[in-house]
């Protein structure tokens, strides 16, 4: 059987060439058929020369030109069956008569009559079995030549071990076709590692166009953040897509294949390298503890619970109230649980139904709480505030007091930037979640209430936003990419804090092992980023250009939509000034005022009947009262009081 190398390498080769091949291979045929026919006629081989050889040559003067009258050669492979054969029999029939009228009807010396007769039927055997043989070696490598050739060409950065590994493992694959590596070693340039040639980092642009690239892939797990972004910056520049190897830490079993490969975050042009997280923070309050998550099945509750498995808890209780974001949590962290002795408990539940969280509390007794369950999308809450408010404020009121009721040692607050200053109701609801826990642990710190008699440590940790969330506009922009634009933006100027989610979920971590009571966090973001910017380095990213009054051929525009209901252009992290630093270099403490718990407790009981009553006027008024800063921006946007005020509005 052919190797894969020798058939392509057929295949490879022009259609003027593979024609002289077949005519050589038929050439070559009339003679042997010539040779064979003397020995069923004669009984022994007789030499090619004399009489046999000149009946060889007649036979490749007459076969050929009629094989070329009849089609044989115009197309080498598309005939297969019978096509091929119809073909092959009416040219060797005729072939045949013209043989016989010669060498048996007419006779020369030294040729026996019955050779005329013998040759073309074993002639007409031997090129339909040649047809048959190319068919069935050929006709399906030949199709997956074709399919490969269209492919989109890549080439690999990077030709390590990384490098190889991705190249092997996409040496079948019907998604892109690699034709070569990038490397930054001028040893290797010139070289050529399994067939592939090794090119020089600086002649990108030259080779981007002369080899046709469409992509290039990133193997370079191990390489610093400042080195990976120089890169990147670099393949800005030469409208290629790129795609990238997740980091060496995800790499699992020292391998690697297409499925490892990942869109390129635009974190790793906008972030920083990750500071190792100190194990002994990360373990404090987690391993071999019972940890209970609220919000589990969203995207930082989901991240916290991957964290804290595989620190290895004795019990890891999932409460959410939406049953297939739970299911989808619950069976990931079962999979991974194979050889692990963590118990993970699915709890279904709102965090505003106080009967059940006082029932989970009770029963499982857990030493940890990360309250992450939020309503967080801004123009959402802010069109349905007695929602947001009800499960922002009352839910974390009722998930803390649960909390202090069964002895819970740490409980940890996910809060937002959003919280400070606050422009809608989203902000303002988990600044005041905020102000509640302060409260609560004034009181339990100096135990004047019997409510408060257990000493709980409360804690609250702020950031802004996470790539690749449920609210991010990373993966909303790549989908808008995908389909081609527009790219959908509320404001040229809007500008926004990030950070990876992973690398938030280890910092709350952290940080609420660091906490004595009352301790407000704020990560450290790093720069702000216009969202503008982070949306044309996605454009560029994807290989494409934008489009704009200067470039009206681009392919993907911006449109600007205006800012929608509660939207602030600018996000800050701290009310106050002069954060302390701790011993974390990206965890910082605030120090922010706050009501005491008997007059917040009033105001409380106040809120709760304006939302029973489902009367925002009020509700806002209460939450320009106690939050500080707080200044609503726009009218009520509530889709029940529009309706209710004019059904026509919409």
């Amino acid at each position: 059987m052919l190797s894969t190398s020798a058939t392509s390498s057929i295949l490879e080769l022009p259609r003027a060439a593979k024609r002289l091949v077949v005519v050589a291979v038929d050439a070559c045929l009339c003679v042997l058929t010539v040779w064979f026919a003397f020995y069923l006629r004669l009984g022994e081989f007789v030499s090619l020369s004399g009489p046999p050889i000149k009946a060889a040559i007649f036979s490749i003067a007459l076969a050929l030109p009629i094989f070329m009258f009849w089609g044989l050669y115009r197309a080498i492979f598309r005939y297969s069956g019978w096509p091929a054969l119809k073909a092959v029999t009416k040219a060797t029939a005729l072939y045949g008569l013209v043989y016989a009228t010669i060498f048996t009807a007419i006779s020369f010396d030294g040729i026996p009559r019955t050779i005329g007769l013998i040759q073309p039927i074993l002639l007409l055997l031997a090129i339909g079995a040649s047809r048959a043989i190319a068919s069935y070696f050929l006709g399906g490598a030949y199709q997956n030549l074709l399919k490969r050739s269209s492919l989109p060409r890549v080439l690999i950065y990077g030709a390590g071990t990384s490098g190889q590994q991705l190249a092997a493992a996409m040496a079948n694959s019907q998604e892109m076709r690699v034709v070569g590596f990038l490397d930054d070693n001028l040893r290797l340039h010139g070289h050529v590692i399994n067939g592939l040639p090794i090119h020089n980092p600086a002649d990108l642009n030259r080779i981007i166009v002369s080899l046709r690239i469409s992509d290039v892939l990133l193997a370079l797990p191990s390489i610093n953040r400042k080195r990976r972004n120089e890169i990147l910056n670099e393949m800005l520049k030469a409208r290629v897509s790129v795609r990238t190897l997740p980091s060496v830490t995800q790499l699992a079993q020292g391998r690697v294949s297409t499925s490892d490969l990942i869109e390129l975050d635009i974190d790793d042009l906008l972030g920083r390298e990750m500071v190792a997280p100190d194990d002994a923070l990360l373990n404090l309050h987690v391993s071999a503890k019972v940890v209970l998550v609220t919000g589990a099945g969203g995207s930082i509750g989901g991240e916290i619970c991957r964290q804290i498995f595989k620190l290895h808890p004795s019990v890891l209780l999932l409460i959410e109230q939406n049953e297939y974001s739970l299911y989808t949590i619950h069976q990931e962290l079962v999979s991974a649980a194979t050889h692990s002795n963590v118990e993970i408990i699915p709890l279904l539940s709102s965090v505003q139904n106080t009967v059940r969280m006082s029932e989970i509390m009770h029963t499982w007794k857990p030493d940890t709480v990360y309250h992450t369950a939020a309503y967080k999308h801004v123009p959402l809450v802010e069109h349905n505030p007695v929602e947001g408010i009800k499960n922002n404020v009352i839910g974390t009121l009722t998930v803390a007091k649960a909390a202090v009721a069964h002895g819970v040692s740490n409980f940890v607050l996910i809060s937002t930037d959003k919280a400070v200053r606050p422009t809608n109701i989203m902000g303002a609801s988990k600044r005041l979640a905020e102000m509640i826990l302060q409260a609560m642990a004034q009181m339990s710190n100096c135990n004047s209430l019997d409510t408060f008699a257990q000493s709980t440590t409360f804690s609250m940790v702020r950031f802004g936003n996470v790539l690749g969330s449920s609210g991010s506009v990373v993966p909303k922009f790549r989908q808008q990419i995908r389909d081609g634009g527009p790219i959908t933006l509320t404001h040229p100027e809007i500008t926004r804090y990030f950070m990876t989610i992973s690398e938030a979920a280890q910092l709350v971590i952290q940080a609420g092992a660091m906490a004595q009571s009352g301790d407000l966090f704020v990560l450290d973001m790093g720069e702000p980023v216009k969202i503008i910017d982070l949306a044309k380095r996605m454009i560029e990213l994807s290989g494409l250009t934008l489009r704009s009054a200067d470039n009206p051929d681009g392919d993907i525009d911006i449109q600007v939509t205006g800012l929608r209901p509660g939207e602030k252009l600018y996000e800050e992290l701290l009310i106050g000034e002069n954060p302390k630093i701790t011993t974390h270099p990206r965890i910082m403490k605030a120090h922010e005022e706050y009501l005491p718990w008997q007059e917040l407790e009033t105001k409380l009981e106040l809120l709760k009947s304006d939302l029973d009553k489902n009367d925002i006027v009020a509700l806002r008024a209460i939450l320009v009262e106690l939050v500080s800063g707080y200044v609503p921006d726009g009218k009520i946007v509530d889709w029940i009081t529009l309706e209710q005020i004019d059904p026509r509005w919409h």
